[in-house]
């Protein structure tokens, strides 16, 4: 259940927050989903914090909703592909699946989740408006997508990319924001918003998107961005959180591994949830689904992140956020 609104002043702006039950950061276990192994507070401000319940993991958003910290994501998964990838990861214990409109794939995710047998609110499922549909379209974007999906309101729906040079992304937000109260989409956030992005939708709105979802990878640490997350709330979720494999033969990273006999994937997923930064990593190989999951068990040492954080080169896998379009 969602809590009062209030008023919150973050630097020069002025933002209406949403309270829920858990509070801002709170990460709260399924007693639904297996036993938790440990709870833990990490390094994390509102919106970032989390606490472990093995499989269970679940961040608070800003709005009181509840989100999955460890999702499945079907970028570049064709249709035929997603289907049975989703149903598997479902299988192993994923409850959150991240799609969009660009990556084809919508219709099914949906499926994948009707045949699953779980409840609808077991499963948090996202989706993205494209840049083309950004201004006017938004609405209509946002309705084929939910008829795609065939899944009623989705939980979260993103505004893809900030997309400046149409300069739209302003009234998007506003669309995304009237979609959210007319009770047809749970929550609202973006995607690859740069702090500018960001400032600019709050100060028009006086709303805070409750997710960003950026690039993010011990290669591209996004320090002060996620220092602006915590101050306004918003959760950090991290794409690509391999580097798109890039990360993965690091030499650093791979000592790391070998010192706890985990994969290297896993001690980076592990790394992005103790900075408070929910991950969507992607496989369509089982027991590389299975491993990623496992990721949540791990326990990293000060002298790990001490190593990783070194890693930091500002070094992209995909697209700047100022020249997509």
């Amino acid at each position: 259940m969602l809590g009062a609104e209030r008023v919150a002043h973050v630097g020069a702006l002025v933002v209406r927050v949403r309270d829920g039950e858990g509070g801002h950061g709170d990460i709260l276990p399924d007693a639904t989903w297996g036993v938790p192994h440990r709870r833990r507070r990490c390094h994390a401000g509102r919106g970032g914090g989390w606490q472990s319940g093995g499989m269970t993991t679940r961040m608070t958003l800003a709005d009181g909703m509840r989100m999955p910290a460890v999702g499945f994501g079907v970028y570049k998964v064709s249709d035929e592909a997603a289907e049975p990838a989703v149903a598997q990861a479902l299988a192993e214990g994923y409850r959150l699946v991240d799609t969009a409109t660009l990556y084809g794939n919508e219709a099914a995710v949906g499926r994948a989740v009707r045949a699953s047998g779980l409840d609808r609110d077991e499963v948090f499922v996202t989706t993205k408006l494209w840049n083309d549909a950004h201004g006017d379209r938004a609405e209509e974007a946002f309705q084929a997508s939910v008829d795609r999906l065939g899944l009623g309101a989705p939980d979260l729906y993103l505004i893809h990319w900030p997309a400046p040079a149409r300069d739209l992304y302003v009234p998007t937000w506003r669309t995304l924001l009237r979609l959210r109260d007319a009770g047809r989409v749970r929550s609202v956030g973006v995607s690859n918003f740069q702090p500018a992005h960001l400032e600019r939708i709050v100060r028009d709105s006086g709303e805070v998107p409750v997710v960003n979802q950026v690039e993010l990878h011990p290669y591209l640490q996004h320090a002060e961005l996620r220092a602006l997350h915590a101050e306004l709330g918003v959760v950090t979720q991290a794409w690509s959180p391999l580097g798109r494999g890039a990360v993965l033969q690091d030499p650093v990273l791979a000592e790391i591994a070998r010192e706890h006999g985990a994969t290297v994937a896993q001690v980076v997923l592990r790394w992005h949830l103790d900075l408070g930064v929910a991950v969507i990593p992607k496989s369509v190989t089982p027991a590389r689904i299975r491993e990623n999951l496992a990721a949540v068990h791990l326990e990293l040492t000060e002298d790990d992140h001490e190593r990783i954080a070194a890693l930091d080169r500002g070094e992209r896998s995909g697209s700047h956020p100022d020249v997509v379009s």
